[in-house]
């Protein structure tokens, strides 16, 4: 089989181009450069001999020895334009919202996806390989997509918006595989890339701090931060944007508290906080789900799992259709920091049956957010 692989400069990425060459296969890599570090942010090195690189160059050059070392060809591709208008403009409306997006998943559908696949069409390939953890399956003679083996390092979660027809186009190596046997046989080949740890940071754009990086294009607005318990102010927050439901670290309110962030109003630059004594506005019993991505087909309602963060556990849940194609996620055992704005991934055991944007988060029927945000009015 003729195979593209995205090849990061990772330890993940590197092992499933091996293990595909391994087994045969006609293997290209490629390298995808989708942010301009010089141009579009806080990136202020040169690339000469007494100043760091480039973080993104970095792992060009390590994604090059890699290639080299296992005797591969590495193709350079450009997604610039693609990542700023398909991923990180809807990132910024979104948090212009208030709400948390995750930038990880929209790079999945629409660069490593969708922009790569149809580039490794335009060169000949039909498949292509990346070194997410994750497994393709077989359900009625159609492509699934389902959890890996290695639980701790699941990304199924990831790659809920990915298209459905892609199933059928893409291989993922290290589905069967856990993580400390992957840096094993890194080491065995001596990948010069065996020990480097694994990328945490925002999607191709990397570690860096994240409230000082969104400022540079969200200009921080200081505003009041109100304990729901009493509505009085406790402190100021640099930019409603920054903070996400659940949150407790970082609010930078001194002396008293803990607190945790319960809602916020754009419009009011208020953000809205509690302490331990009324975490009850933390509970939701159910949200509503919009633009779902289908995966699996599956009838209606249906008693399931979902997960509204990674690396949460599977939540039980009974997801039911309504009419304008929006779904209800019910959880009456109540569920603890559900959020507008990220994704719902919802499973049937290990499969994947659809991803979707929580919408709102309810309970006893009312939408939580709005009740908080009432409060103030």
């Amino acid at each position: 089989m003729k195979i593209l692989v995205g090849l990061s400069g990772g330890v993940d990425s590197a092992v499933a181009a091996y293990l595909l060459k391994h087994q045969g296969h006609d293997v290209t890599c490629a390298f995808m450069r989708n942010w301009d570090s010089l141009a579009n942010d806080d990136f202020s090195g040169n690339p000469t001999l007494n100043d760091p690189i480039c973080p993104q160059e970095a792992d060009y050059n390590d994604a090059m020895a890699v290639a080299e070392k296992l005797g591969l060809k590495l193709l350079r591709i450009d997604f610039i334009k693609e990542y700023w208008d398909d991923v990180f403009r809807t990132f910024l409306e979104e948090y212009k919202k208030g709400r948390t997006p995750n930038p990880d998943i929209l790079c999945n559908r629409y660069i490593k996806f969708d922009s790569f696949m149809r580039f490794a069409r335009e060169q000949g390939f039909e498949t292509v390989a990346t070194g997410h953890y994750a497994k393709c399956g077989i359900e009625n003679g159609n492509a699934v997509l389902m959890k890996a083996d290695d639980r701790n390092k699941d990304q199924s979660y990831f790659l809920a918006e990915i298209r459905r027809e892609v199933l059928d186009h893409v291989v993922f190596p290290l589905g069967s595989i856990e993580k400390p046997e992957v840096r094993r046989i890194a080491e065995e080949l001596d990948l010069s890339i065996a020990d480097k740890k694994d990328s945490t940071g925002i999607c191709f754009i990397g570690e860096r701090n994240f409230r000082q990086f969104l400022s540079n294009y969200l200009p921080m607005k200081p505003g009041k931060i109100i304990n729901i318990s009493g509505k009085k102010e406790v402190g100021t927050h640099k930019g409603v944007m920054y903070y996400t439901i659940g949150q407790r670290k970082g609010l930078d309110i001194g002396g008293i508290g803990p607190f945790f962030v319960v809602g916020k109003n754009v419009e009011r630059n208020e953000l809205y906080v509690t302490d331990p004594a009324h975490e009850d506005y933390l509970y939701s019993d159910s949200c509503l789900i919009s633009e779902v991505n289908w995966l699996a087909d599956r009838e209606l309602p249906l008693n399931c799992a979902a997960k509204f963060r990674y690396r949460q556990a599977d939540n039980p849940v009974t997801i039911s259709l309504n009419e304008d194609g929006t779904l209800l996620a019910s959880y009456p055992q109540l569920i603890r920091s559900v959020t507008p704005g990220q994704e719902a991934v919802i499973y049937d055991g290990d499969t994947v049956i659809c991803g979707g944007r929580i919408e709102n988060i309810y309970r006893n029927g009312e939408d939580l957010q709005e009740k908080i945000r009432s409060m103030f009015i």
